[in-house]
């Protein structure tokens, strides 16, 4: 293991940069909350990334831009600006062929 207080500022600040996408994306692939997929589930549906998951074959999805987010300002849109910004979009491939995918997340 490394001694952080060995390394030079610049790499510790790249291993905490690196450490928070990490996290970011942990959360983009979460959803806005547990409690919104909790809900999409209760009404019988799958969030975005399920119906994907399902119809791909597995591990083939690659997502376009999954921390986009929305820059839109009033009616309080500044407060909520979920990654993917609603939508989930990407290619991967069903029964070995190329397709272009998008879903909807309704959390």
């Amino acid at each position: 293991m490394t001694d952080l207080s060995q390394t030079p500022p610049a790499a510790s600040d790249a291993r905490g940069r690196v450490a928070e996408l990490h996290a970011i994306r942990e959360q983009v692939r979460r959803g806005p909350s547990e409690r919104a997929t909790e809900a999409q589930h209760a009404k019988g549906k799958l969030t975005a990334r399920e119906r994907i998951e399902l119809l791909l074959d597995e591990g083939s999805f690659q997502e376009v831009e999954p921390l986009r987010r929305h820059r839109a300002t009033g009616f309080g849109l500044e407060d909520r600006r979920p990654y993917t910004d609603g939508v989930v979009t990407g290619w991967g491939t069903v029964e070995g062929r190329t397709v272009f995918v998008y879903a909807h997340d309704f959390r």
